[in-house]
């Protein structure tokens, strides 16, 4: 290229090229855009500038101008820092499979920029600028952070940011970044942290967020005044230290906001303090070093699902909502160690199916925590009234524990064919299923004293008097009660009319006790 050919803003970005000085074309008294063209830029970062004398750092810094034509860098090493300030950009800059040291856009605009494959051997930063086209990533390599602090990207309807596997050396920084379209980094490896504070992703009934198996080495930051409408899918991801979306808030009614199945952190998956969801979430699988909580959050989805904890893992879990979940809760085979809750956040429609936790951080009766299962399909599932008697047991309140399981038999026989319900119904009568055991002697009481009395009032005749032992009511009753030969009062008489269906009944009702009773006691040894 010749210097005759450059006007008067290239000519003094060619001439401060090879010392690095930075050229601002702005000036307030013109009217007219100062413009530079792209082949120019393009020429001095391939070499075609003056060399820089011992002692210059070369560099490109630019401010203020509008870039013609397209900037096509492909495949090029650029071994200098490019530093643009306030540019505008008619084409999107061409910078696919490239070499560069360092790139900086702060505050420009542009219909897009494709870096797919790039290798930045430091930062990659387009800060505060406004893209009107897709901001491509995909396998670039970024040795430093990736800046998209304050920037707009509004490319709707595809895919607005497209970083698939992309690998950052340090964070991906998006404060406050504004993206209409869907975001796309699954698979990208980020060796800091991730953070989206006060980002607001817009691409309602799709993908806001598409971060599948993205490898994360420290937070991965959506808190606080993140927004997104779309759904959020964070399935598969490895963090190494926490998650957070307080204050944050996520749209998609009606279907699954927050996908985070098999997601691994290493500490806190926190969805808590101002959390606002009108959708799902969805943590099948996931499992937390530390805790997870929704403390304070709100989650709604009436229609299905609001939130599914299925086979999830944490240490501690924290279900104290601002108010109950709108919508199904679904822990079946959750393990949620110590678990945090309270009585009126419990949501309306709770599954515990195989849910195991270690403790109950909140310590309520065996009577309230009764209620607490009741929130569960009316479906018969023996393992939630066994999880939870164990864990007063842990505790030592066998009391607790028991009536817990009391309220299982009463349940499972509610479950049962009408006709088979009767032996159930003797059961909890008799000895409570086990649970109960002072009952039997409460009614072996009642008997014998009903009986002793009436056989003392009409004492039955002897079969042979010669032969008969004196007649003692109580012992003649005590031996109807007991189903083996005891005093042998009951062989030597012989009751009649009133008298004789007393003894029967009295003889069937001592069966019954000691069936109902060895049958309660088999259970409890069975229990141990």
């Amino acid at each position: 290229m010749r210097l005759d050919e450059l006007n008067a803003r290239e000519r003094q970005l060619w001439n401060s090229f090879a010392h690095g000085g930075a050229v601002d074309v702005r000036d307030g008294a013109r009217t007219e855009e100062p413009t530079v063209r792209a082949e120019v830029v393009a020429a001095l970062l391939l070499g075609a500038g003056a060399e820089p004398a011992p002692g210059d750092r070369p560099a490109l810094r630019l401010t203020g101008a509008r870039v013609t034509g397209v900037l096509d860098l492909r495949f090029a090493e650029i071994p200098v820092p490019v530093v643009l300030d306030e540019c505008r950009f008619d084409e999107a800059p061409l910078l696919g499979g490239a070499t560069i040291r360092e790139l900086v856009l702060t505050g420009c605009d542009l219909p897009g920029l494709a870096a797919d494959t790039t290798q930045m051997g430091s930062r990659l930063v387009l800060s505060r600028c406004r893209l009107t086209g897709p901001l491509v990533l995909t396998r670039a390599q970024i040795h430093g952070d990736l800046d998209l602090r304050g920037t707009v990207i509004t490319a709707p309807g595809t895919e607005a940011i497209s970083a698939v596997h992309l690998v950052a050396g340090g964070n991906v920084l998006c404060t406050g970044l504004t993206v209409r379209g869907t975001f796309r980094c699954s698979g990208a490896t980020v060796s800091g942290e991730f953070d989206l504070e006060g980002a607001s992703l817009h691409n309602p009934g799709g993908h806001a967020l598409d971060a599948y198996h993205v490898q994360i080495t420290e937070d991965f930051t959506f808190h606080p005044g993140f927004s997104a409408d779309g759904r959020i899918i964070l399935s598969g991801a490895t963090v190494g230290a926490a998650i957070g979306f307080c204050g944050a808030r996520l749209n998609n009614p009606g279907d699954v906001a927050l996908e985070a199945v098999d997601v691994t952190v290493a500490r806190n998956f926190d969805l808590g303090r101002g959390l606002r969801v009108d959708g799902g979430v969805t943590l099948d699988g996931s499992g937390v070093g530390t805790r997870l909580s929704f403390h304070e959050a709100t989650l709604t989805n009436p229609a299905g699902t609001a939130l599914s904890l299925r086979l999830a893992q944490a240490r501690e879990t924290d279900l104290r909502t601002r108010r109950p979940i709108d919508g199904t809760v679904d822990a079946s085979g959750a393990r949620l160690g110590t678990l945090y809750d309270a009585p009126d956040t419990w949501p309306s429609d709770l599954r515990l199916a195989d849910t195991v936790y270690d403790a109950l951080a909140t310590p309520l009766s065996a009577a309230e925590r009764l209620g607490w299962l009741r929130h569960g399909t009316a479906a018969y599932l023996p393992q939630p009234y066994e999880q939870l008697a164990a864990t007063y047991r842990r505790l030592g309140h066998e009391d607790e524990a028991r009536t817990v399981l009391l309220a299982k038999q009463r349940h499972h026989r509610a479950s049962l064919p009408r006709h088979t319900r009767l032996w159930g119904y003797v059961q909890d009568a008799t000895v409570g299923y086990g649970y109960r055991p002072l009952r039997a002697t409460l009614w072996l009481v009642a008997l014998l004293a009903c009986g002793a009395l009436y056989f003392a009032a009409h004492p039955p005749a002897p079969l042979e008097p010669s032969k008969a032992p004196p007649f003692n009511a109580l012992v003649y009753a005590l031996d109807l009660l007991i189903p083996l030969p005891a005093f042998g009062q009951d062989l030597a008489f012989a009751p009649h009319g009133t008298a004789q269906w007393l003894a029967y009944t009295l003889t069937a009702a001592g069966w019954i006790l000691a069936t109902t009773t060895a049958a309660g006691i088999s259970r409890a040894i069975n229990r141990q």
